[in-house]
């Protein structure tokens, strides 16, 4: 994986553009789950929602490895 990506020529880390698909995943997530009452069945939200965030950055960096 290259270490930075160019966005209409300017150069950004993979990392950042990992970590804000990997932010608005985890948004997603996070609101679905209210909707569906799932938190009443864990123990800290809080760390629910950033393991979920790490998860999804991990996957977010294995699949733009793949890709690039």
């Amino acid at each position: 994986m290259n270490a930075e990506t160019s966005i209409f020529g300017v150069f950004t880390p993979s990392l950042l553009l990992c970590a804000l698909i990997a932010y608005a995943l985890t948004g997603l997530l996070k609101q679905a789950l209210g909707q569906l009452g799932a938190y009443r069945f864990v123990w800290r939200p809080e760390l629910f929602n950033f393991f979920a965030f790490l998860c999804l950055l991990g996957a977010s960096l294995h699949v733009l490895s793949r890709v690039l």
